[in-house]
């Protein structure tokens, strides 16, 4: 018996140690490869896109280019659908992933996040002839709605919609990218399309024929990059530099080069 209760304790300290371990040992790893993979869904501008020669860009990207920077290495971008980076993370194949994304309780069961660096909006977007009311969200119960799956806007509508049976479920669409969305908007499929406030923006100027008709805060708020659970050095390494970066000023030029109408 005493055998064997040593034995439990020398392999509850080995796990111990090995977690610590592999945490150190994944931001070591990250400079001493000098590459950090980051993953996003570039499908949101202005937060990330593909631009017209090619290039990753946006205010996430460039963000995350210069925290790249300032650790001494070089981000190499992974472009996927959203509702795939937490797995991503969480198997391994990506370092970690910026794409707009938030804290949630849910997700944080699985991954864990920096710091905030931004606080974004949620909207509705409705086609310029729409003379429903959306003033309260909640009367989204009375249309086919649509979303990026995936999203803190999914869950709000599952949450406050779906589930307590206001919306039927199949009233409610949702989609890989968030263009697919604002295409269906388009052709008439749904009649009410929610997103974050600046890329909801960014979707009425390019389609055109559309209107905001709410923004405000639903189920979004601080904006975070997501790492792996329990990846503290690597966290703190993050932290520090979004800290520095807030303080210098580099977040808000960011903000005004991008969000600025």
């Amino acid at each position: 018996m005493k055998r064997l209760i040593l034995l439990v304790v020398v392999l509850t300290l080995t796990l111990a140690i090995v977690g610590c371990a592999s945490s150190t040992d994944h931001l070591a790893a990250i400079k001493d490869a000098g590459k950090l993979v980051v993953g996003t869904s570039a499908d949101y501008p202005p937060f990330e896109y593909v631009d017209e020669v090619g290039n990753t860009t946006g205010f996430d990207v460039e963000l995350m280019n210069e925290i790249g920077k300032r650790m001494g290495v070089t981000v190499e971008w992974t472009d996927m659908p959203f509702d795939s980076l937490i797995a991503a993370v969480q198997e391994g194949k990506i370092d970690m992933t910026i794409a707009c994304m938030n804290y949630d309780e849910e997700r944080d069961k699985t991954v864990d996040f920096s710091d905030a660096y931004y606080t974004s909006e949620d909207a509705l977007v409705v086609l310029e002839g729409f003379t429903g009311d959306l003033t309260d969200p909640m009367n989204m119960a009375n249309y086919t709605v649509g979303a990026q799956s995936g999203t803190t806007q999914d869950g709000w509508i599952t949450d406050n919609l779906v589930t307590p049976g206001l919306l039927p479920e199949d009233k409610f669409m949702r989609y890989e990218r968030v263009d697919q969305v604002a295409l269906d908007l388009q052709a008439g499929r749904i009649d009410v399309m929610m997103s974050d406030y600046v890329p909801a923006q960014a979707i009425v100027d390019q389609f055109g024929g559309m209107k905001v008709v709410y923004h405000g805060v639903l189920s979004t708020g601080p904006l975070n990059i997501v790492i792996p659970d329990g990846d503290k050095n690597l966290q703190a390494e993050l932290n520090r530099i979004i800290k520095e970066l807030q303080a210098e000023g580099f977040i808000d030029d960011l903000a005004v080069k991008y969000f600025s109408e």
